[in-house]
């Protein structure tokens, strides 16, 4: 199973994606804020921001709280100023990991962040070390339950989207360019399909397989640096056997 449908189907089967709603918010609305800020609170002529906007339509972000990111970003009202920082490391195994950062502190972030890749076992790396392994690409999640598969696919191709995939046993899994991305949450949300999850996400070019011991030890340094309160967004390449999906 792929690091990347692994990564979310643990977190949706702990009920993470229920519990961390407001972190999923959180996250969306600092990415929302500095795109504005550095790019315009104009999201048509801001492709970022753009992007931003659609993530959190896609997560039913209520309007509201869309208008006062943007405002923060643009400094029609007061808001934390948040720098950009990309952390690159491995974890157990070898697994690359990335980690999307926005923290008005570096100097408490960083060190923060390489105590826990090497509290779990795995070690920082250098900006690029790891990024090359990755492309881009939007991302959603659908439960099978709610939709059939042949009505979801006409929905999304014709939209634009790349790829359906089936493999995971609760959900469909979409795959588009970075510049389809809200024409397929814009198809699906016209169509009165749910998802469970709606992001820009970097997905793996290349897989590394890993052990039961390692797999465990992969989750713990995931889970960890998904929970620390800077952290945007973390992705991962590895590939564990699909039995560990109950232990996890």
């Amino acid at each position: 199973m792929s690091g990347h449908s692994k990564w979310s189907t643990i977190k949706h089967k702990k009920g993470a994606a229920d519990a961390k709603r407001g972190k999923v918010f959180t996250r969306i609305i600092k990415e929302m804020t500095i795109a504005a800020r550095l790019g315009g609170g104009d999201a048509e002529g801001n492709p970022r921001l753009r992007a931003a906007v659609a993530e959190a339509k896609a997560n039913n972000m209520p309007k509201d709280n869309i208008e006062r990111a943007i405002k923060r970003g643009t400094g029609e009202i007061e808001g934390v100023n948040y720098e950009e920082v990309t952390y690159e490391g491995y974890g157990p195994g070898g697994v690359a990991i990335i980690v999307d950062a926005l923290t008005d502190n570096t100097n408490r972030t960083t060190p923060e962040i390489r105590h826990m890749f090497e509290k779990h076992g795995g070690n920082l790396g250098t900006p690029g070390s790891v990024r090359f392994q990755f492309e881009k690409k939007g991302y959603f999640a659908v439960e099978k339950k709610s939709v059939g598969e042949d009505r979801l696919m006409e929905l999304v191709l014709e939209a634009g989207a790349d790829d359906l995939q089936t493999d995971d046993a609760e959900m469909y899994e979409i795959y588009t360019t970075p510049e389809n991305f809200e024409a397929v949450r814009q198809a699906l949300e016209t169509g009165k399909v749910a998802t469970v999850e709606g992001k820009l996400d970097m997905i793996p070019s290349t897989y590394v397989a890993v052990d039961e011991a390692k797999s465990k030890q992969i989750m713990r340094l995931l889970e960890s640096l998904d929970d620390h309160d800077d952290t945007q967004n973390v992705y991962s390449n590895f590939d564990i056997p699909a039995e560990m999906m109950e232990t996890a």
